[in-house]
């Protein structure tokens, strides 16, 4: 680990900072590059090593101590609203319902924000695969939070170690953890993985309708209150049919 990474981490064994009591788990999309899988199912129940997508979700989220989750849902919504309803015992489920109209990941957060009752809270992609390293990722997220600087603190994975995945980074960090974009045509050593911890307050304000969560980073990170926090643990990309079975066969090497 860089000793960027490591100034950026910053975690204290000393605090004991609560995570979020509510998650938001984003479910919604059509999954398009995970087809022919997604013709007959959405993508968040998609198996990896033997269990939904979302179902490895729910359990870190579960495991970290979320007590609450809103989940969005668009594509074959009746199935991911059966699949919660069946397998879910242990968390108070909220079903965020854009069945109208697919808001992406920005315009499904405001459409959920009356159900998120706690500032911040967690959002999370559905489609994510991680591994816990030393420190559960939720816990690092909630230890790392400074809600006096930040408006969000994203989990990122050094470009690296991010499996499966083929782009070129998201974004680069400072020693206090700030981020910045990569620059057009660059590469950058940090890469999104799809996990977050929000300020309510980075929704004042947002546009209408569809639109991309990036909008709102642009807006953080203009005004210098976007973090980030490197994850200790695995994370995947599993985007298409392909990855799966790459990130099974990392698992059974580790």
């Amino acid at each position: 680990m860089t000793a960027q990474q490591r100034r950026a981490l910053r975690i204290r064994p000393d605090i004991a900072a609560p995570v979020p009591r509510t998650a938001m788990v984003m479910a919604a999309g059509l999954g398009k590059r995970m087809r022919p899988l997604t013709a007959t199912r959405p993508k968040p129940l998609v198996e990896v090593a033997g269990k939904a997508l979302l179902d490895h979700v729910l359990d870190r989220l579960r495991a970290a101590g979320i007590e609450r989750v809103v989940v969005n849902v668009h594509y074959l919504a009746d199935s991911l609203e059966a699949h919660l309803h069946a397998r879910v015992k242990d968390l108070d489920v909220a079903i965020s319902d854009e069945r109208d109209q697919l808001l992406e990941t920005g315009g499904g957060l405001v459409r959920a924000r009356p159900l998120i009752d706690c500032d911040p809270f967690i959002a999370v992609n559905s489609d994510n695969f991680w591994v816990d390293g030393p420190t559960d990722a939720l816990k690092l997220l909630a230890s790392q939070w400074d809600s006096e600087k930040m408006d969000c603190l994203l989990l990122l994975v050094p470009l690296a170690r991010a499996g499966n995945h083929s782009g070129v980074g998201d974004f680069h960090m400072d020693s206090a953890g700030r981020l910045r974009r990569r620059a057009s045509g660059r590469v950058a050593p940090f890469v999104f993985t799809g996990i977050q911890m929000v300020a309510q307050r980075l929704l004042d304000g947002a546009p209408e309708g569809p639109f991309s969560t990036n909008i709102l980073w642009d807006k953080a990170i203009e005004e210098g209150r976007c973090f980030g926090t490197v994850h200790q643990g695995l994370w995947f990309d599993v985007g298409t049919p392909g990855a799966i079975r790459a990130t099974e066969e990392a698992l059974e090497r580790e």
